[in-house]
């Protein structure tokens, strides 16, 4: 089952950042307040609701704001194969991601069984295997319904 978006008040969003060593600006605040509102959002649609939030904005300054949060753990970056880039900010557990062929819509799930990483290659490599990531393909039920 897909996680419902959580409301963060300013000030939990402002001590996440202080706690990560991050300055809080307006940007940043708008950029986590647009994740949490929307999961699985893509730099694009992050810009245009943090235009809608805080007002102008460059592209290049979402990208720089989404980068540093995600180098600082307090967002996720998922990258399903041929689709564009997308951020989180469910972090700190090893889920995994279920994403519709048509619509590209993409819904989080939890992890496949056990512990961390949830699964285990059948050879290691002698790697320290400390996270599984795994996508899920398929069709969501609205895509479905259109075909009915």
């Amino acid at each position: 089952m897909a996680r419902q978006p959580i409301e963060t008040p300013a000030d939990d969003l402002a001590a996440q950042l202080r706690h990560h060593g991050l300055h809080v600006t307006a940007q940043r605040l708008a950029v986590l307040r647009a994740l949490s509102t929307h999961p699985h959002a893509t730099a694009n649609l992050v810009a245009e609701c943090v235009r809608d939030d805080i007002g102008t904005i460059s592209r290049q300054a979402v990208y720089d704001v989404l980068s540093a949060l995600a180098d600082h753990g307090i967002i996720r970056l998922i990258q399903p194969a041929g689709s564009s880039a997308r951020y989180e900010t469910r972090v700190g557990d090893n889920h995994h991601h279920l994403v519709c062929r048509r619509c590209d819509r993409v819904v989080d799930v939890d992890c496949a069984v056990g512990d961390i990483p949830c699964l285990t290659p059948a050879d290691d490599w002698h790697f320290d295997v400390d996270e599984a990531e795994v996508i899920y393909w398929g069709v969501c039920p609205e895509c479905r319904a259109v075909d009915a």
